[in-house]
């Protein structure tokens, strides 16, 4: 089983993004789940969301407190919470950040979500949304086939912008 834990605030799209990955992996014939956690919290609050994704049907669904895969889609959650706490040793992490990122030894990624939602127009209340090209990202990382995140986001949204955004982050995502 692949877990993965997903960093972001509330009104960013991180509760969607790991909808749509679990989506994407269930088109590649995976079994998925996918799970936020938040309480009360409005737009801006921080907001984790899970993922699972396994060839064997899952049947655990708690938090995951040991991700194989940590996505930061802003940085500045970093502030307030650890986000590497309980990740594998030999773990990745894929952030939101135009620039490389060290993380405490783990294998990392970057790409500009937000400079792509932007340039795009992808933006809601103000907000760029990263739903979109994290699932791009993703998919370049191998998480996903690039093919079934085309799919889940056109199954969700009717904006090709959003298409657009995952490729863009595909091609533009550091491997």
């Amino acid at each position: 089983m692949f877990e993965i834990r997903i960093h972001s605030r509330g009104g960013q799209g991180g509760v969607t993004a790991a909808k749509l990955l679990a989506q994407a992996a269930f088109n590649d014939h995976k079994y998925a789940t996918a799970a936020p956690f938040y309480g009360a919290e409005r737009r801006g609050a921080p907001v984790v969301s899970f993922v699972r994704i396994s060839d064997e049907p899952i049947k655990v669904y708690s938090q995951i407190r040991s991700p194989d895969l940590v996505v930061v889609l802003d940085s500045s959650v970093m502030d307030v919470i650890d986000v590497l706490n309980g990740i594998k040793p030999d773990g990745t992490v894929l952030i939101n950040s135009a620039h490389a990122v060290t993380m405490d030894g783990h294998t990392t990624h970057h790409v500009d979500l937000t400079g792509i939602a932007l340039s795009l127009g992808l933006v809601v209340a103000g907000s760029p949304i990263l739903n979109t090209p994290v699932l791009g990202a993703l998919a370049k990382l191998g998480i996903v086939s690039q093919e079934s995140a085309r799919k889940a986001i056109r199954g969700t949204f009717t904006d090709e912008r959003n298409v657009k955004a995952a490729e863009q982050a595909y091609a533009e995502v550091t491997v």
